[in-house]
């Protein structure tokens, strides 16, 4: 409280006691003169009317006094409260606008460090992607050359089949007309074959030739023990579920001459006949016992005869010789027909390769499958990873755009009153 006011209010304090000690005295006064003569009495209520009216004008005159007082008193606190609501309105200004200025500079510190992170995030994210993308390029250029390699490996074994097949055409194009040419000269080879050890001899070398021509050199075995003891002319070692198949050269030439020897009589000629038809079945019947073994050799046996004429007759007059030789499941074969028999084996062995290939193609087709699932698996991660990333970059581009809009705004002074922009200042939702 200002000096001046509480001098007043202790005037007022000494008036009112003077006032109270005045009433008492008066009150003292009238007790007294209630035992004076009238007289006495009568200058007394004047003397007392006298000094109330002395009290009363100098109250009036204090009053007076106090009120100007009070009114230079209102208007020195009137111009001292103007001049500290200008100095407050000053230090104020100064104040809003250090403070604008400090949020400014915070505002830019903050928005660059914004830019160098993103900056940062945006180097860093390009530098991921591109390892990412070294990565699956590595990978699928690893993969293709593996694919490339085996279809290559592949490739290479097919020509190198077709080659090995051309090359043996060839060959049995060139035995085929050698044979046609020794079917010319039968009855010069009748004469050279006489004996016996000659024909099987010759009949083992056409089997050999035949053989040799025509399958691959693990698809055969000759003079082949089986496990009985007994050798095989020949073995064709086929794919499951075949086996291995035994085939025997037999040439029952002697009898068969003698059934078309016009200088023997007919009776003689038909007793060759009946002997031939024997020596057939007996050769038919040591051929199933001897080289169908179950277990080791296929059902089934190739009785080779290297004579076309022979077999000829056979098939055209001897039925019964045909039949019980399918009965024991023993096939017989010309030189002509044991090539379709070899043709045929050489292509169920190349069918299954065939299939032995398809199914290493198809293990590696597998293999690739599975990688290239992991590769889809974590190309899907990365995109969702990128997606992510470009959400949460679009997130914080807007926050920088609102940060941007609003440091504009506090540079152009668009703010609506200062409390209200110091609020909005302070919202960080905005």
């Amino acid at each position: 409280m200002p000096p001046v006011e509480i001098g007043l209010f202790a005037g007022l304090a000494v008036l009112v006691l003077l006032t109270v000690f005045l009433l008492l005295r008066l009150r003292a006064l009238q007790r007294e003169q209630a035992g004076l003569p009238a007289l006495l009495a009568q200058d007394m209520e004047a003397r007392h009317r006298a000094v109330l009216t002395d009290l009363h004008a100098g109250l009036s005159q204090q009053s007076d006094r106090m009120q100007t007082q009070l009114a230079a008193l209102q208007v020195a606190q009137a111009e001292r409260l103007a001049e500290t609501r200008e100095t407050v309105t000053g230090q104020f200004g100064q104040f809003q606008t250090a403070m604008l200025e400090k949020l400014i500079e915070q505002g830019r510190a903050e928005q660059s460090l914004l830019q160098d992170t993103l900056k940062h995030m945006t180097a860093q994210f390009s530098e991921r992607v591109q390892q990412l993308s070294q990565t699956v390029d590595g990978r699928l250029n690893e993969i293709s050359g593996k694919v490339a390699e085996r279809l290559d490996e592949g490739f290479k074994k097919t020509n190198e089949t077709f080659t090995s097949v051309m090359s043996r055409l060839a060959v049995i194009d060139e035995a085929q007309k050698k044979i046609e040419g020794l079917a010319s000269n039968l009855v010069s080879l009748q004469e050279i074959l006489g004996d016996k050890r000659s024909r099987g001899a010759f009949g083992e070398v056409q089997l050999e030739a035949l053989v040799r021509n025509s399958l691959p050199p693990d698809a055969y075995v000759f003079q082949h023990t089986l496990r009985s003891g007994t050798r095989a002319d020949c073995v064709l070692i086929l794919p499951a579920p075949t086996g291995s198949v035994c085939v025997d050269a037999k040439f029952p030439l002697e009898n068969y001459s003698r059934m078309f020897d016009d200088t023997l009589p007919s009776a003689e000629r038909e007793a060759a006949r009946r002997q031939f038809k024997a020596d057939v079945k007996k050769h038919v019947d040591d051929i199933a016992a001897k080289y169908i073994v179950s277990g080791e050799t296929s059902d089934g046996a190739v009785m080779f005869l290297p004579a076309e004429a022979v077999f000829a007759e056979i098939h055209a007059y001897h039925a019964d010789l045909v039949e019980h030789a399918q009965k024991k499941r023993v096939w017989l074969t010309s030189p002509t027909t044991l090539m379709a028999v070899l043709n045929t084996a050489r292509a169920v062995i190349r069918d299954s390769e065939t299939r032995r290939m398809a199914h290493v193609i198809k293990d590696e087709l597998s293999k690739l499958a599975k990688d290239f699932a992991r590769f889809d698996e974590r190309m899907k991660k990365l995109a969702t990873h990128i997606e992510q990333a470009n959400k949460d970059v679009g997130e914080v581009r807007i926050s920088s755009d609102k940060i941007s809009r609003r440091f504009l705004q506090i540079e152009r002074v668009e703010l609506e009153h200062p409390d209200a922009g110091a609020a909005r200042l302070l919202d960080v939702d905005e």
